[in-house]
């Protein structure tokens, strides 16, 4: 006798007239619809979406950078002319550079009165600083007056990175407008390399930064008042990273054949507590009547 492969199915099927079709039923199927249907829609959202996960680890990221972080800064002195402003770089590798011009730009303001700094620049991956000041300046000024704003400044290229709060340009329009004009200005600056990998591992190299500020009188040894801007900076040993996770194919499948199975079961067994139930009681009903 041939075997009968049929014997194989676990998926029985019973006859049509063998079913019973019910009210509840209806409405159980209706409700394990709309709720399968709302479960998928939230996991195709999940898995087209892209994750944004943040790692920490020490090392230097950027290895082929020369051992250099280009800066740009972007500064307004709305009460000091263009003619004695000046930067100065300093650093522990024995740099010391003043009144650094390549890649700067002074522009008037105020009919001359104050100056915009707009510099690019580079600095070495060791503990330094460089200073807004009219230390470059032939002739000094009575009273520079060192009142401004800070439109910018960043380390490396700024990377957008969305819902995070990144921190690229964490000075970005600090105002000293009503400060002190003979006030010299301390911009602590712990510098922290930052990468950011898309999807396809293609990895981009930037650096965020923390600040602290204090604001002092400094005499020079000669007692005059020769206030600055300072920019002192530091590198953090930790990197942080940002990468772009996309739910894995997979996965989703396997969660909405979870979904479907799971849903229906339950379903399932809601429907034939409630028949069950229905019936015990009809049953209760007829023999009362008897």
């Amino acid at each position: 006798m041939a075997f009968d492969v049929r014997r194989l199915d676990i998926y029985r099927k019973v006859p049509r007239d063998l079913t019973q079709p019910t009210y509840t039923g209806a409405f159980i199927s209706i409700c394990c619809c709309v709720f399968m249907l709302f479960l998928f829609l939230s996991e195709l959202t999940g898995f087209i979406a892209t994750e944004i996960v943040n790692e920490l680890y020490v090392d230097d990221p950027d290895k082929d950078s020369g051992g250099k972080i280009e800066v740009n800064l972007n500064i307004s002195l709305p009460n000091l002319s263009c003619d004695v402003v000046g930067l100065d770089i300093q650093d522990e590798m024995g740099r010391h550079e003043v009144g650094h011009i390549d890649n700067s730009m002074k522009l008037p303001l105020n009919n001359g009165k104050g100056c915009r700094f707009e510099g690019q620049f580079s600095i070495n991956k060791v503990p330094g600083n460089f200073h807004v000041s009219t230390h470059s300046a032939t002739a000094q000024p009575d009273s520079p007056d060192m009142t401004h704003v800070v439109n910018k400044l960043t380390f490396g290229e700024i990377i957008e990175v969305k819902n995070v709060q990144a921190a690229f340009n964490a000075l970005a329009r600090a105002d000293k407008r009503s400060s002190n004009p003979l006030a010299s200005h301390d911009y602590v600056v712990k510098i922290v390399p930052t990468v950011y990998e898309d999807l396809k591992a293609n990895q981009r190299f930037s650096y965020q930064y923390t600040v602290a500020q204090k604001e002092y009188v400094a005499y020079s040894h000669t007692g005059r008042i020769i206030p600055a801007i300072w920019f002192r900076y530091d590198l953090s040993p930790i990197t942080v990273k940002y990468v772009e996770r996309q739910q894995p194919l997979y996965r989703f499948i396997t969660t909405i054949c979870a979904i479907i199975g799971g849903t229906f079961t339950v379903a399932g067994i809601i429907d034939s507590c409630i028949f069950t139930a229905s019936e015990a009681w009809k049953k209760i009903q007829l023999g009362k009547m008897h």
